[in-house]
């Protein structure tokens, strides 16, 4: 195929990055027209700050995937740039090599990888090879570095991605994992070595892997915000990525990230898909994912859209830093401003911590059977309720609220992304005394029918509504319950009711009943 084919017939079907199957959930291929909806966002952007300039016309600015797995984010660019520069740079071979020599960078993540983004944008999985389009490549890596990197062990832990050192320190010619772009505390040097030379970048983009596996593959470890952090620090003018969505209110050990994020008046849009599939079809990723675009030079609130099925939300100007977590659909910040202009106590004033009495959901030193002295211990096995029977004597964590009454809420719902949602799984009246493991959260009061009246709250739709703004993931911890205010338990409560308190319209309400199910509660799961 001729140097002038290899650019022009982008038409042909099939793309074989359309093609690849994933290497695995956390480590997820870009599809083509994704990874080109996020160029075609930059590139609205640098015509607004350089008024109207097309970005792809401009010989001088420099790309940088550190996390290039297909290639398609450096392909794609490729392609912007040869049709945008053949003004400038008439001669197509020599406007080829000058974008592959001088514009266009990539860090692949395994050797695998690196492999294939240079297949997909030298045409050969050598830059300076007999089939290559690039033709001043001295080495066979040309702009696409990789080399096995070893991470740095300290008491069984890597101090930079956190990994295992079980899992993970690995013989000579097994993949470690160990990511070069943030496996460093000086990431322009770290670049220098890498490309032979102090680098300015532009333009960072890519989508960088998301996790790694932890011993028992119970706790994975967040990796994705180490690479947004890393590029920050290289002082670029724009940076996108796609990452998942859970560090916008949850996520283990990314509250910094999270906070960092919130506050940052340089994140100029952020497109937010709470479904994964639709970005990534076939592939999982719990609570979704989405792409932002950091700008150095903004300095202001950021356009939010949500992507939900093809259709689009906003885009909405919001102060991403309004609350301690990111309210994800802007239609909830009204309904939120006026429950919170109420300044009642939290609900969680009056629910138990995460594993109250101590015991794990694998806990299994109870009796089947009812002995003097014991009492009941509700749990959940295999996803499936039962109750068990241990000796109060046994009870030594949080032994105070065995006497309680309990509405005991299971801590972990999933129920799958399409909405309405039913957001929580279903209570349980448990009676004075009583205890459970960690299956279940608890609310406690001091009689069944502040019990009762609980429960029914809890069933409302608005009740699961509040939940649904800080649930974003299957778990719904302490914290998940922080805006859904306290409420009198002499009575039933019920949706029109609450409506009516807060002032909730017909819209609003249209809403909330569009997001939440309603939830119905048969008396003999109170037995």
């Amino acid at each position: 195929m001729s140097l002038q084919a290899s650019f022009s017939l982008r038409g042909r079907n099939p793309d074989v990055l359309t093609c690849i199957a994933n290497l695995s959930n956390d480590e997820v291929f870009t599809p083509p027209e994704f990874a080109n909806r996020m160029l075609d966002t930059l590139a609205e952007a640098w015509a607004a700050d350089h008024n109207g300039a097309n970005l792809w016309a401009d010989k001088s600015v420099k790309f940088l995937d550190p996390c290039t797995k297909s290639g398609v984010f450096l392909r794609e660019i490729t392609n912007r740039l040869t049709q945008g520069l053949a003004t400038e740079i008439s001669d197509l071979q020599e406007r080829v090599d000058h974008i592959l020599t001088k514009q266009v960078f990539g860090i692949g993540i395994t050797h695998l990888t690196s492999l294939l983004a240079r297949r997909s944008l030298y045409c050969s999985k050598h830059a300076n090879g007999e089939h290559s389009v690039a033709k001043s490549f001295d080495t066979h890596a040309g702009n696409i570095w990789f080399e096995r990197t070893n991470h740095d062990w300290f008491n069984g832990r890597c101090v930079f991605c956190k990994a295992s050192q079980s899992s993970y320190d690995r013989e000579d010619g097994m993949e470690t994992h160990a990511y070069a772009f943030i496996h460093t505390t000086d990431i322009e040097a770290r670049v220098v070595e890498l490309f032979g030379d102090k680098m300015q970048f532009d333009v960072i983009i890519g989508n960088p892997p998301y996790q790694l596996g932890s011993d028992g593959g119970t706790r994975d470890v967040p990796i994705y915000q180490r690479f947004v952090e890393q590029a920050k620090a290289l002082q670029p003018r724009y940076l996108t990525m796609v990452i998942p969505s859970r560090w916008m209110a949850s996520g283990l050990g990314l509250t910094e990230f999270r906070q960092a994020m919130l506050k940052d008046r340089s994140i100029r849009e952020l497109i937010d898909f709470p479904a994964a599939n639709d970005v990534f079809p076939g592939v999982e990723v719990k609570a979704g994912v989405c792409y932002f675009l950091w700008d150095a030079s903004h300095d202001g609130d950021c356009k939010v859209t949500t992507m939900r099925g093809g259709e689009a939300i906003g885009p909405v100007l919001r102060n991403l830093g309004e609350y301690d977590i990111f309210v994800r659909d802007a239609r909830a910040v009204s309904i939120l401003h006026k429950v919170r202009a109420m300044s009642e106590p939290s609900i969680n004033n009056i629910l138990a911590r995460d594993k109250e009495f101590g015991w794990t959901s694998n806990f299994d030193g109870f009796h089947k059977t009812k002995r003097p002295g014991d009492v009941p211990l509700y749990f959940i096995r295999k996803m499936k309720r039962g109750i068990g029977y241990i000796d109060r004597g046994d009870v030594t964590k949080s032994k105070h609220l065995t006497d309680y009454w309990k509405v005991l809420v299971p801590q972990a719902f999933n129920g799958g992304d399409a909405i309405p949602h039913q957001i929580l799984g279903k209570p349980l009246i448990a009676p004075s005394p009583s205890v459970c493991t960690q299956s279940f959260l608890f609310f406690y009061v001091e009689s069944l029918e502040a019990a009762k009246s609980i429960q029914s709250y809890y069933t409302t739709r608005f009740f699961r509504f509040l939940v649904s703004v800080r649930k974003i993931t299957q778990h719904a911890t302490h914290g998940t319950y922080t805006w859904v205010p306290m409420q009198t338990w002499d009575r039933n409560w019920t949706d029109e009711e609450l409506y009516q308190k807060y002032d909730i319209n017909e819209e609003e309400q249209a809403y909330i009943e569009s997001q939440v199910r309603v939830m119905n509660i048969d008396d003999s799961e109170n037995e």
